[in-house]
Protein backbone atom coordinates (compact mmCIF):
# COMPACT_ATOMS: atom_id res chain seq x y z
CA UNK A 1 0.00 0.00 0.00
CA UNK A 2 1.09 3.59 -0.60
CA UNK A 3 0.74 5.07 3.13
CA UNK A 4 0.85 8.79 3.98
CA UNK A 5 2.37 8.94 7.38
CA UNK A 6 1.88 12.27 9.47
CA UNK A 7 3.97 13.10 11.89
CA UNK A 8 6.91 10.46 10.75
CA UNK A 9 9.97 12.08 12.40
CA UNK A 10 7.91 12.01 15.76
CA UNK A 11 9.13 9.31 18.40
CA UNK A 12 6.06 7.01 17.52
CA UNK A 13 5.67 8.23 13.95
CA UNK A 14 9.51 7.47 13.59
CA UNK A 15 8.60 3.49 14.45
CA UNK A 16 5.56 3.66 12.69
CA UNK A 17 7.42 4.25 9.60
CA UNK A 18 10.41 1.57 9.94
CA UNK A 19 7.31 -1.20 10.91
CA UNK A 20 5.68 -0.36 7.69
CA UNK A 21 8.45 -0.07 5.59
CA UNK A 22 9.75 -3.32 6.74
CA UNK A 23 5.94 -4.90 6.15
CA UNK A 24 6.70 -3.86 2.08
CA UNK A 25 4.61 -0.63 1.91
CA UNK A 26 5.25 2.52 0.55
CA UNK A 27 5.78 5.11 3.15
CA UNK A 28 5.06 9.08 1.95
CA UNK A 29 6.78 10.79 4.95
CA UNK A 30 4.92 13.73 6.31
CA UNK A 31 7.02 16.42 7.67
CA UNK A 32 8.01 20.68 8.22
CA UNK A 33 8.11 22.17 5.58
CA UNK A 34 11.78 23.61 6.87
CA UNK A 35 12.76 19.91 6.85
CA UNK A 36 11.71 19.46 3.68
CA UNK A 37 13.49 22.48 2.18
CA UNK A 38 16.22 21.05 4.70
CA UNK A 39 16.39 17.24 3.31
CA UNK A 40 14.49 17.13 0.01
CA UNK A 41 12.60 14.09 1.24
CA UNK A 42 9.11 13.66 2.34
CA UNK A 43 5.98 15.25 2.17
CA UNK A 44 5.73 19.27 3.34
CA UNK A 45 2.84 19.68 5.97
CA UNK A 46 2.08 22.17 8.54
CA UNK A 47 0.14 21.02 11.22
CA UNK A 48 -0.04 24.43 12.35
CA UNK A 49 -2.09 25.96 9.63
CA UNK A 50 -2.89 23.72 6.97
CA UNK A 51 -6.84 23.78 7.86
CA UNK A 52 -8.46 23.04 5.08
CA UNK A 53 -9.30 19.78 3.07
CA UNK A 54 -8.28 21.43 -0.23
CA UNK A 55 -4.81 22.01 0.87
CA UNK A 56 -4.56 18.11 1.95
CA UNK A 57 -6.63 17.03 -1.12
CA UNK A 58 -3.31 17.21 -3.98
CA UNK A 59 -1.56 15.20 -1.29
CA UNK A 60 -3.25 12.40 -1.45
CA UNK A 61 -3.05 11.49 -4.93
CA UNK A 62 -2.16 7.68 -5.31
CA UNK A 63 -2.74 7.07 -1.52
CA UNK A 64 -4.30 4.19 -0.11
CA UNK A 65 -4.46 4.46 3.52
CA UNK A 66 -3.63 8.00 5.68
CA UNK A 67 -2.19 7.23 9.29
CA UNK A 68 -1.84 10.66 11.77
CA UNK A 69 0.72 10.41 14.50
CA UNK A 70 1.14 14.08 14.63
CA UNK A 71 0.20 15.18 18.50
CA UNK A 72 1.68 17.65 21.00
CA UNK A 73 2.00 17.89 24.83
CA UNK A 74 1.21 21.12 24.97
CA UNK A 75 -0.13 24.58 23.21
CA UNK A 76 2.62 26.70 21.72
CA UNK A 77 2.30 29.95 19.18
CA UNK A 78 4.51 27.33 16.89
CA UNK A 79 2.18 24.41 17.12
CA UNK A 80 -1.27 25.99 18.74
CA UNK A 81 -2.72 22.59 20.16
CA UNK A 82 -6.39 23.33 18.99
CA UNK A 83 -4.54 23.48 14.86
CA UNK A 84 -2.53 20.51 15.56
CA UNK A 85 -4.63 17.73 17.02
CA UNK A 86 -8.43 19.02 16.39
CA UNK A 87 -8.47 21.45 12.64
CA UNK A 88 -5.64 19.90 10.80
CA UNK A 89 -6.64 16.36 11.19
CA UNK A 90 -10.10 17.24 10.44
CA UNK A 91 -9.59 18.46 7.33
CA UNK A 92 -7.43 15.87 6.44
CA UNK A 93 -10.22 13.46 6.94
CA UNK A 94 -12.77 15.08 5.24
CA UNK A 95 -10.42 15.19 2.37
CA UNK A 96 -9.64 11.32 3.05
CA UNK A 97 -13.30 11.28 2.47
CA UNK A 98 -13.50 13.39 -0.87
CA UNK A 99 -10.41 11.44 -2.35
CA UNK A 100 -11.67 8.43 -1.75
CA UNK A 101 -8.68 7.25 0.87
CA UNK A 102 -10.50 4.32 2.37
CA UNK A 103 -8.39 3.85 5.51
CA UNK A 104 -7.61 6.19 7.74
CA UNK A 105 -5.93 5.30 11.41
CA UNK A 106 -5.74 7.85 14.09
CA UNK A 107 -3.48 7.44 17.11
CA UNK A 108 -4.47 9.31 19.50
CA UNK A 109 -4.67 8.20 23.50
CA UNK A 110 -5.82 6.58 25.83
CA UNK A 111 -7.65 8.33 28.90
CA UNK A 112 -9.16 11.37 26.93
CA UNK A 113 -12.82 10.06 27.05
CA UNK A 114 -13.47 12.35 30.24
CA UNK A 115 -10.69 14.33 30.56
CA UNK A 116 -11.19 18.44 30.82
CA UNK A 117 -7.55 19.13 29.69
CA UNK A 118 -7.15 21.16 26.00
CA UNK A 119 -4.93 17.94 25.42
CA UNK A 120 -7.95 15.45 26.06
CA UNK A 121 -10.94 17.61 24.34
CA UNK A 122 -9.03 18.21 21.57
CA UNK A 123 -7.80 14.93 20.52
CA UNK A 124 -11.52 13.95 21.37
CA UNK A 125 -12.56 16.06 18.71
CA UNK A 126 -10.79 14.67 16.34
CA UNK A 127 -11.77 11.46 17.31
CA UNK A 128 -15.24 11.86 16.76
CA UNK A 129 -15.12 13.79 13.43
CA UNK A 130 -13.14 10.65 12.31
CA UNK A 131 -15.74 8.38 13.92
CA UNK A 132 -18.49 10.17 12.47
CA UNK A 133 -17.15 9.80 8.54
CA UNK A 134 -16.98 5.92 9.25
CA UNK A 135 -20.65 5.92 10.28
CA UNK A 136 -21.54 7.60 6.79
CA UNK A 137 -19.35 5.20 4.63
CA UNK A 138 -17.52 7.73 3.95
CA UNK A 139 -13.78 5.86 4.81
CA UNK A 140 -13.05 3.00 7.27
CA UNK A 141 -11.53 4.39 10.46
CA UNK A 142 -9.35 2.91 13.24
CA UNK A 143 -8.58 4.88 16.42
CA UNK A 144 -5.70 3.60 18.08
CA UNK A 145 -5.46 5.12 21.75
CA UNK A 146 -2.46 3.92 23.59
CA UNK A 147 -1.74 4.57 26.91
CA UNK A 148 1.60 5.50 28.28
CA UNK A 149 4.26 4.83 25.19
CA UNK A 150 7.54 3.43 25.96
CA UNK A 151 10.35 3.11 23.98
CA UNK A 152 13.82 4.00 22.92
CA UNK A 153 13.70 8.17 21.28
CA UNK A 154 10.62 9.02 24.06
CA UNK A 155 10.90 12.24 25.95
CA UNK A 156 8.55 10.51 28.67
CA UNK A 157 9.97 7.12 28.67
CA UNK A 158 14.09 8.97 28.83
CA UNK A 159 12.25 10.94 32.10
CA UNK A 160 11.25 7.73 33.80
CA UNK A 161 14.56 5.63 32.63
CA UNK A 162 16.61 9.27 34.37
CA UNK A 163 14.08 8.63 37.37
CA UNK A 164 14.86 5.16 37.56
CA UNK A 165 18.71 5.87 37.98
CA UNK A 166 18.40 7.90 40.84
CA UNK A 167 18.94 6.09 44.82
CA UNK A 168 16.39 9.12 46.27
CA UNK A 169 13.43 9.71 44.18
CA UNK A 170 11.22 12.80 44.74
CA UNK A 171 7.96 12.20 42.88
CA UNK A 172 4.98 14.43 42.64
CA UNK A 173 2.04 12.68 44.82
CA UNK A 174 0.01 11.95 41.56
CA UNK A 175 2.69 9.54 39.81
CA UNK A 176 2.01 7.54 43.05
CA UNK A 177 -1.10 7.34 42.44
CA UNK A 178 -2.30 7.29 38.60
CA UNK A 179 -2.57 4.21 37.12
CA UNK A 180 -1.21 3.55 33.72
CA UNK A 181 -0.65 0.45 30.96
CA UNK A 182 2.68 1.13 29.54
CA UNK A 183 2.36 0.06 25.65
CA UNK A 184 6.04 -0.88 23.95
CA UNK A 185 6.23 1.39 20.87
CA UNK A 186 6.83 -1.85 18.90
CA UNK A 187 3.78 -3.34 20.07
CA UNK A 188 1.45 0.07 18.81
CA UNK A 189 3.58 0.10 15.54
CA UNK A 190 3.20 -3.58 15.09
CA UNK A 191 -0.70 -3.00 15.59
CA UNK A 192 -0.82 -0.54 12.58
CA UNK A 193 1.09 -2.93 10.58
CA UNK A 194 -1.43 -5.71 11.50
CA UNK A 195 -4.45 -3.57 11.07
CA UNK A 196 -3.63 -2.51 7.51
CA UNK A 197 -2.66 -6.20 7.00
CA UNK A 198 -5.77 -8.12 8.22
CA UNK A 199 -8.74 -8.64 5.57
CA UNK A 200 -11.10 -8.04 8.41
CA UNK A 201 -9.70 -4.55 9.60
CA UNK A 202 -10.77 -3.71 13.32
CA UNK A 203 -12.49 -0.31 12.92
CA UNK A 204 -13.81 1.89 15.55
CA UNK A 205 -11.97 2.60 18.97
CA UNK A 206 -9.45 0.33 20.18
CA UNK A 207 -7.51 0.99 23.27
CA UNK A 208 -3.53 -0.23 22.76
CA UNK A 209 -2.14 -0.73 26.75
CA UNK A 210 -0.24 -3.56 28.09
CA UNK A 211 -0.71 -6.31 30.26
CA UNK A 212 -1.34 -5.17 33.62
CA UNK A 213 -1.85 -1.68 35.21
CA UNK A 214 0.19 0.12 37.67
CA UNK A 215 0.94 3.60 39.44
CA UNK A 216 3.82 5.29 37.59
CA UNK A 217 5.87 5.25 40.65
CA UNK A 218 5.87 1.41 40.54
CA UNK A 219 6.70 1.39 36.95
CA UNK A 220 9.71 3.60 37.45
CA UNK A 221 10.69 1.39 40.41
CA UNK A 222 10.00 -1.69 38.05
CA UNK A 223 12.39 0.13 35.35
CA UNK A 224 14.92 0.47 38.05
CA UNK A 225 14.94 -3.07 38.93
CA UNK A 226 15.04 -4.19 35.02
CA UNK A 227 17.97 -2.25 35.05
CA UNK A 228 20.01 -3.65 38.02
CA UNK A 229 19.51 -1.77 40.45
CA UNK A 230 18.46 -2.04 44.26
CA UNK A 231 15.28 -0.31 45.17
CA UNK A 232 14.89 3.60 46.00
CA UNK A 233 13.95 5.62 48.42
CA UNK A 234 10.86 7.74 47.03
CA UNK A 235 10.03 10.13 48.88
CA UNK A 236 6.35 12.54 48.07
CA UNK A 237 6.88 15.94 46.72
CA UNK A 238 4.03 18.31 48.42
CA UNK A 239 1.50 19.55 46.49
CA UNK A 240 2.14 23.08 46.53
CA UNK A 241 5.88 22.15 45.31
CA UNK A 242 4.04 20.07 42.43
CA UNK A 243 2.19 22.81 41.26
CA UNK A 244 5.14 24.78 41.08
CA UNK A 245 7.11 21.78 39.44
CA UNK A 246 4.30 21.81 36.49
CA UNK A 247 4.19 25.65 36.30
CA UNK A 248 8.11 26.06 35.82
CA UNK A 249 7.86 22.88 33.62
CA UNK A 250 5.41 25.15 31.19
CA UNK A 251 8.78 27.28 30.66
CA UNK A 252 10.89 24.42 29.44
CA UNK A 253 10.84 23.59 25.37
CA UNK A 254 8.06 21.56 24.80
CA UNK A 255 10.35 18.33 24.46
CA UNK A 256 9.99 18.10 28.28
CA UNK A 257 7.14 16.30 29.21
CA UNK A 258 6.69 17.76 32.67
CA UNK A 259 3.84 20.68 32.75
CA UNK A 260 1.04 21.98 34.01
CA UNK A 261 -1.35 19.78 31.17
CA UNK A 262 0.70 16.68 31.89
CA UNK A 263 -0.08 16.85 35.80
CA UNK A 264 -3.67 17.97 34.64
CA UNK A 265 -3.87 14.51 32.73
CA UNK A 266 -2.95 12.72 36.12
CA UNK A 267 -6.37 12.71 37.12
CA UNK A 268 -7.37 10.64 35.15
CA UNK A 269 -6.32 6.81 34.86
CA UNK A 270 -4.95 5.84 31.77
CA UNK A 271 -5.91 2.27 31.49
CA UNK A 272 -8.16 0.22 30.05
CA UNK A 273 -9.34 -3.52 28.43
CA UNK A 274 -5.83 -4.99 26.75
CA UNK A 275 -7.59 -7.89 25.09
CA UNK A 276 -8.87 -6.88 21.32
CA UNK A 277 -5.02 -5.04 21.63
CA UNK A 278 -3.70 -8.22 21.96
CA UNK A 279 -6.00 -9.92 19.47
CA UNK A 280 -5.03 -7.95 17.18
CA UNK A 281 -1.53 -8.58 17.58
CA UNK A 282 -1.56 -12.30 17.72
CA UNK A 283 0.47 -12.54 20.93
CA UNK A 284 0.70 -11.04 24.45
CA UNK A 285 1.66 -7.68 24.62
CA UNK A 286 5.09 -6.75 26.11
CA UNK A 287 4.53 -6.54 29.84
CA UNK A 288 6.05 -3.38 31.78
CA UNK A 289 8.52 -5.90 33.44
CA UNK A 290 10.34 -6.40 30.24
CA UNK A 291 10.10 -2.76 28.97
CA UNK A 292 13.82 -2.23 28.91
CA UNK A 293 14.79 -5.25 27.11
CA UNK A 294 12.07 -5.40 24.68
CA UNK A 295 11.31 -1.43 24.14
CA UNK A 296 14.56 0.57 25.24
CA UNK A 297 16.50 0.12 22.43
Amino acid sequence: MRILLTGSTGFVGRHLQQALQRAGHEVVPGVSPARAARTNAGVAMDFARDTSAATWLPRLNGVDAVVNAVGVLRDSKARPIDAVHRDTPIALFDACAQAGVRRVIQVSALGIASSPTRYASTKRAADTHLLALHEQAALSALVLRPSVVFGKGGDSSALFMNLARLPVALLPGPMLTARVQPVSVHDLAAAVVASLAQEKAPTGVLACAGPEALSLAALVASLRQQSGHGPAWVLRLPNALTQLSARLGDQLPASVPWCSETLAMLGSDNVGDARAFQALLGRPAVHYKDLVAKAWR
